[in-house]
């Protein structure tokens, strides 16, 4: 139970934020031929902490498709220029459909849930 409405406001902004980063995976996939592995996750209707805290062991038997570059934010004001490995579309589905987390069975929901609505 919410005990605050300090605490509502925070869930409610978290629950915004998954919403929008979702919504804008969507966008980007549908647009894009190439993309990170957590983007695609997104698409697919996996969560935001599970595509966040899987992505990296997802992608590491995946064959990357390209580079790109983005900019992170580092303290303060400074950025920084980075690579980041790009996989397309039809790898990824292959992947998906049969990778599954070992250890987390609710994460390991999601993916056969999200394989199958790939499937579909």
């Amino acid at each position: 139970m919410i005990a605050t409405s300090r605490q509502r406001r925070a869930q409610l902004r978290t629950i915004t934020r998954n919403v929008r980063e979702q919504r804008r995976a969507v966008k980007r996939m549908a647009r894009a031929v190439v993309a990170p592995v957590r983007v695609q996750l997104l698409a697919a209707g996996v969560d935001a902490a599970t595509a966040r805290r899987f992505a990296p062991a997802f992608s590491r038997g995946l064959v990357r498709a390209a580079t790109g570059t983005t900019v992170i934010k580092l303290a303060g004001r400074r950025t920084k220029r980075v690579d980041v490995k790009l996989y397309d579309r039809s790898r990824f589905v292959a992947r998906l459909a049969d990778y599954r987390p070992a250890k987390d069975v609710h994460a390991a929901r999601v993916f056969a849930a999200a394989a199958a609505r790939l499937a579909a």
